[in-house]
């Protein structure tokens, strides 16, 4: 799924989807149909993915001012939390790994790690960062180590360790003994100091793009004068994005939830190819419209990240950390709305790890507002979701 912007005949001028904003590729383009106020668009890249950003109710310098703030801000978070940058605080980290000496981190790699230990703990296990080893053992590989870090325990044992600590088909207790220091903790972290040492190497990059929304709507705050209310502004990196302030039409932002599913137009595409030129795959009919007045969208989808693994098993990026293999069976995307982008990312992949027998049950007892499409192509939500949702294609 995506976040897109252009979908309906009701979504005027184009709206996001919730996979890649549907934005010109030009940067600083105004537009100004009509009497509506006037809308700046800029777009670059950022953590492997298109970033957009849409202002509405400012001049141009101010927005273009926002707007490299905003890039020069993802820019320093991506030297810190990539794992494909072999020059990143993260890559640095992970090789120690295992080591068990505390050493230097830079404030947004120590942010990112607290983030990622307390989301572990609020989703009972189901977001766990140590899937890297898994990763790269399914052929997704990062930045080269250089060395073997701390042992990642291989999927049966910590599928075994997992059901003798809390009983199979649970999260609660996942990593018990399999990719921790002698203590129990995968993370040695002293925030103060901003020093850290984990126990296996670790993956940061949904939650890390999540942070970087979140610490990019500061930016924003800081940049555009009247933010939230007399000016708008909707950033999107993704399949995640935030929101807040009047939209480019009247009433609340319009994101569309795209279909995830392959369609027989689509180009052969090789493991992990971004595409041509590195954009975005092409754009599918929406499934649904989510209206969003403030706040944050993010999507969890096989669409981008699957390929074949050296077997030649259909494998995706979203592990479930108790198995080390690609988990929600029978869904192809999971979205949550909800005030803030990092929680919702962390959200929409603990939901998608439920598969499609469990997930509506589970986000209901949460009260989130969540959307999921099936792999035989049907939308459902919860409760708390339809309040939000503006537009559906069946009902059309």
């Amino acid at each position: 799924m995506s976040a897109s912007v252009t979908a309906p005949a009701l979504l005027v001028p184009p709206a996001p989807s919730a996979t890649g904003l549907a934005l010109p590729s030009a940067t600083g383009r105004a537009a100004r149909p009509g009497n509506r106020p006037t809308i700046h668009r800029f777009a670059g890249r950022a953590m492997g993915s298109p970033l957009r950003l849409t202002v509405v109710g400012s001049d141009l310098t101010t927005a273009a001012a926002a707007w490299a703030a905003v890039s020069a801000l993802t820019e320093e978070v991506e030297e810190a939390l990539s794992r494909f940058r072999s020059t990143s605080d993260l890559t640095a980290m992970n090789r120690r790994a295992g080591a068990g000496g505390l050493a230097g981190v830079t404030p947004w790699l120590a942010r990112a790690l607290a983030a990622a230990d307390r989301a572990g703990r609020m989703t009972g296990g189901a977001f766990d960062p140590r899937v890297l080893g898994d990763l790269e053992r399914l052929g997704y590989p990062g930045a080269p180590l250089g060395r073997e870090g701390g042992r990642v325990a291989p999927a049966g044992e910590r599928a075994a360790s997992t059901a003798t600590a809390t009983g199979a088909g649970t999260f609660n207790g996942v990593g018990a003994g399999a990719g921790t220091f002698d203590d129990g903790r995968w993370l040695h972290l002293e925030p103060r100091l901003r020093t850290a040492a984990v126990a296996v190497p670790v993956d940061l990059g949904g939650i890390g793009k999540g942070l970087a929304l979140r610490w990019a709507r500061r930016a924003l705050a800081r940049t555009l004068p009247g933010f939230g209310d007399d000016v708008g502004a909707l950033l999107e990196a993704g399949g995640d994005l935030v929101a807040a302030g009047p939209a480019p039409q009247d009433g609340p932002w319009l994101v569309g939830l795209e279909d995830p599913r392959s369609q027989e137009t689509d180009p052969p595409r090789r493991q992990h190819d971004p595409g041509p030129r590195g954009e975005d795959p092409p754009r599918r009919p929406e499934f649904a419209v989510i209206a969003v007045t403030q706040g944050a969208v993010a999507t969890s989808s096989i669409r981008v990240h699957a390929w074949a693994a050296a077997d030649g098993r259909p494998v995706h990026h979203l592990l479930d950390p108790r198995t080390g293999e690609p988990g929600g069976a029978e869904l192809l995307a999971v979205t949550v709305a909800g005030p803030d982008p990092a929680w919702a990312e962390v959200w929409s992949k603990a939901l998608f790890l439920e598969g499609a027998a469990r997930i509506g049950a589970r986000a209901r007892a949460l009260g989130l507002a969540a959307w999921w499409i099936r792999d035989d192509g049907r939308l459902e939500m919860t409760p708390a979701a339809r309040p939000r949702t503006a537009w559906l294609a069946g009902e059309a």
